[in-house]
């Protein structure tokens, strides 16, 4: 499964990840613009052969020039969702939860039925984990239409075929079959589309991509576009030397706040007290960003509960009696813009 990403946020291709909020391309039309992760960091290693100095040169200049109008557009691009009056059918839907590292999706599947007319995307690097979210949310939507058609022989039958006829899809695409689930794998993620009634938003309004969101966020979402993002139990990165490829950074708590709007909160909660307090230091001295007091939100926000009790990661450090730090922000107008 290669890493491909959109060159900006209008280039994405919702349709396969929600098709009930957005329509399909039609057929034969050409592709948005994408760039590969894996390619262009490979060829940022060759340099350029002798005597075609002024063509690299020329190229340069003109994906500098793609890119120059890309903050603008993401601009246009948040206006537009912002006008969109929310309806489920409406092109200008836009995701508004993001889960950095979702894991094995255990949030977005807590907060679909909370929000169902909201939008959640998973983000994960690791190949597996993607695989697996992939196939836990298509079970839990497949049972769903099951429920809600009455499970009858018929209709049951053509829902089967159909998920198979998409799994299929989805295993043709992935490029490394040693990632593909294993047989006790794809029984859990059956067992976790164990709904027993329909939910309102039936978990169409959740999904996963692969990819580095250290990166390429700002690809993927418009300026102000997100109301809130989640950094749940990260890969501390224990060693000093390691600390760098932390989530949780200066200059990517500005990528966070370009991609939050005014008044959108970001989540963080880990079992590691350094990181914790690594994190909540990089937030706390972020213009964009002021802390939440905890007694403003236990209790009151069921989106707490669901971050400290609905991840794999989170039951685990439950089961072994660990402690959890959590720490809330708000994004804040900028100072300098008043």
């Amino acid at each position: 499964m290669p890493l491909e990403y959109p060159l900006n946020p209008g280039a994405m291709d919702w349709s396969r990840l929600y098709p009930d909020y957005f329509p399909a391309a039609p057929s034969g039309a050409s592709e948005p613009p994408a760039i590969s992760g894996e390619a262009s960091e490979a060829n940022e290693a060759v340099p350029a052969p002798a005597g075609e100095d002024d063509a690299c040169a020329a190229s340069a200049d003109g994906l500098k020039r793609k890119l120059a109008g890309e903050i603008e557009l993401s601009m246009t691009l948040a206006k537009k969702a912002k006008a969109d009056g929310g309806d489920s059918g409406s092109e200008e839907k836009a995701v508004e939860f993001a889960d950095i590292g979702c894991g094995y999706g255990g949030l977005l599947v807590a907060l679909a039925p909370l929000y169902p007319d909201t939008l959640m995307l998973g983000m994960e690097i690791r190949t597996k984990l993607v695989n697996y979210v992939q196939k836990r949310i298509e079970a839990l939507r497949t049972i769903q239409d099951k429920l809600d058609a009455g499970i009858s022989s018929e209709a049951a039958a053509k829902l089967d075929q159909d998920a198979a006829n998409r799994n299929l899809h989805q295993s043709n695409e992935a490029d490394d079959e040693e990632e593909d689930l294993n047989e006790d794998e794809k029984r859990k993620v059956e067992e976790a589309g164990e709904t027993k009634a329909v939910v309102d938003g039936k978990y169409k309004n959740i999904a996963v991509v692969r990819m580095n969101a250290m990166k390429y966020l700002p690809n993927f979402f418009a300026k102000g576009q997100l109301s809130k993002i989640f950094f749940l139990f990260p890969d501390p990165h224990f060693k000093k030397r390691k600390h760098k490829a932390r989530i949780i950074s200066s200059s990517l708590i500005s990528e966070y706040a370009f991609a939050t709007k005014i008044g959108g909160i970001c989540y963080t909660i880990t079992d590691v007290e350094d990181l914790h307090l690594w994190m909540k230091a990089h937030l706390d001295s972020h213009p964009l960003f002021e802390r939440i007091p905890d007694d403003e939100l236990l209790g009151k926000d069921p989106v707490v509960e669901a971050v400290f009790n609905c991840t794999e990661e989170g039951r685990k450090v439950t089961r072994n009696k660990g402690q959890k730090f959590l720490a809330c922000y708000r994004r804040i107008s900028d100072p300098y813009d008043n």
